[in-house]
């Protein structure tokens, strides 16, 4: 069996298929961490992670993983988490990262939580998930309203494509609040947009109400819940990616299926500021009830 060294993690069977449409393999997606690492690992590093694996590729079997077993590279950390029994896992590095391509990890959800503050949350999550029949226009009219109504209320926000049809608004906060406490702010801002427009928005998860409406996910703010990862491939068709944008990139030209395994580097490459530069110096707190 073939091998290769890569950031010093032993990668078996480099030209293995993962993504078999695009014949993008694991020797590619290890080059692909390689290239989106400055990037990506601000916000994925020093996390407890929900790993989604498929070690024989994207259309085969994947399964969960969020604590240690057999077989979980050296390069992977271990946090305990209170109020729970068993650790999770985290990565520190770019060795982390291509540790997990090594165990055909496609998909990186991290809590938001670090594991230095790991019972308060330093981003809150607007995920905004369209019903079927829905265009990406109205997921990005919901976005920008999401983000009005943050602004209202003094708060800085940021976006990203998930990978798939959605789009995910972000809203760092110094973690000084407990989770019971973001999950509830979160789910009255939800509550007010589904109160206002109950035919474009609601906050239940019920497919069968979902009809021509955006399921307004405010339920990632839970102890270990979690969302895709910035830049993090997905397991789908394609080798999508999950892509921070700048809020001026949403408009009607705007195709989050063009964001790849194969796209996004030179995306980042010919960009000349990070879309999410200033996330970690927004330094800002839920208003107080």
């Amino acid at each position: 069996m073939s091998e290769r060294i890569v950031e010093g993690v032993r990668l078996s069977n480099p030209d293995k298929i993962l993504y078999p449409e695009q014949g993008i393999t694991k020797g590619e997606l290890a080059d692909y961490y390689v290239a989106v690492a400055e990037r990506m690992l601000p916000h994925v590093s020093n996390r407890p992670i929900t790993m989604v694996r498929c070690p024989t590729g994207q259309e085969k079997k994947c399964f969960y993983q969020r604590h240690a077993g057999s077989g979980v590279p050296e390069q992977l950390r271990q946090v305990k988490v209170p109020g729970f029994d068993d650790p999770y896992l985290y990565i520190e590095d770019l060795p982390g990262l291509i540790a997990m391509v090594q165990m055909g990890v496609l998909e990186m959800h991290p809590w938001g939580v670090t594991v230095e503050h790991p019972d308060k949350p330093d981003r809150i999550i607007f995920d905004l998930d369209p019903d079927e029949g829905l265009g990406f226009g109205d997921v990005i009219a919901a976005a920008l309203e999401v983000r009005e109504r943050l602004e209202a209320l003094g708060l800085t926000s940021f976006v990203k494509t998930t990978g798939g049809k959605g789009l995910h608004v972000v809203v760092p906060v110094e973690p000084v609040t407990p989770w019971p406490a973001a999950k509830a702010f979160a789910k009255e801002l939800s509550a007010q947009m589904a109160a206002d427009a109950p035919e474009r928005y609601l906050t239940r998860i019920s497919k069968a109400e979902r009809a021509g409406r955006i399921f307004i996910d405010y339920l990632r703010n839970d102890p270990t819940s979690t969302a895709v990862g910035a830049y993090s491939s997905r397991s789908r068709p394609g080798a999508p990616v999950a892509t921070p944008l700048r809020w001026d990139e949403l408009g009607p030209k705007l195709d989050p299926g063009a964001f790849t395994v194969r796209t996004v580097p030179a995306r980042l490459a010919a960009q000349t500021e990070d879309p999410w530069a200033r996330m970690h110096g927004t330094r800002q707190r839920l208003p107080a009830d």
